[in-house]
């Protein structure tokens, strides 16, 4: 059905007919109560420091009580590109989602700075998620808010001789800072 074909059909209903279907689009949905929820209720802040604490936990997993071992770190990018796909879907203010885009660039270093890691793929996909935070302040045109994080990543690659640098360098030399 084309976008076109389903305003016909909703003009064609009365108000307790529109009413009915969203409440069983409500009810039937999960992403449909994820929305309202959020639009009649936003807490940004909630759900951003909820989201945080996810991240955080990929890099620095939390001993259980009563555990004898600590879980190892997942390092798992997908977890945050999740969440911040989830934020873009809802519709969240574009400054929460770069703070998020860069906390988990940023939370990535710290780990980096402190534990050797072999694999390039680490910092192949940091760099990903650089290239995407960049593109989106640009995009949303709020740069100059997030101007000194971009370039205190950048600086943390050069200090922890990170093998693809010059990449994060390249990146920074297409935008004018």
């Amino acid at each position: 059905m084309s976008k076109r074909d389903l305003k016909k059909y909703l003009s064609e209903l009365d108000k307790e007919q529109l009413e009915e279907q969203i409440i069983e689009l409500y009810e039937k949905f999960v992403p449909v109560k994820t929305f309202y929820d959020f639009v009649f209720n936003p807490k940004e802040d909630k759900l951003l420091q909820e989201s945080k604490t996810k991240i955080s936990h990929e890099y620095f997993p939390v001993k259980k009580p009563n555990a004898k071992w600590r879980p190892k770190a997942k390092m798992r990018r997908s977890v945050a590109q999740k969440i911040i796909k989830h934020f873009i879907l809802l519709g969240v203010d574009p400054f929460v989602i770069a703070d998020l885009m860069l906390f988990n660039i940023e939370v990535a270093q710290t780990f980096s700075a402190g534990n050797y890691i072999k694999q390039e793929l680490f910092y192949k996909s940091i760099l990903n998620s650089f290239e995407q935070a960049v593109n989106f302040v640009i995009s949303n045109g709020i740069l100059a808010d997030f101007k000194t994080r971009i370039l205190e990543v950048h600086q943390q690659t050069l200090q922890q001789k990170w093998k693809n640098k010059y990449d994060f360098e390249a990146i920074l030399e297409k935008i004018d800072l």
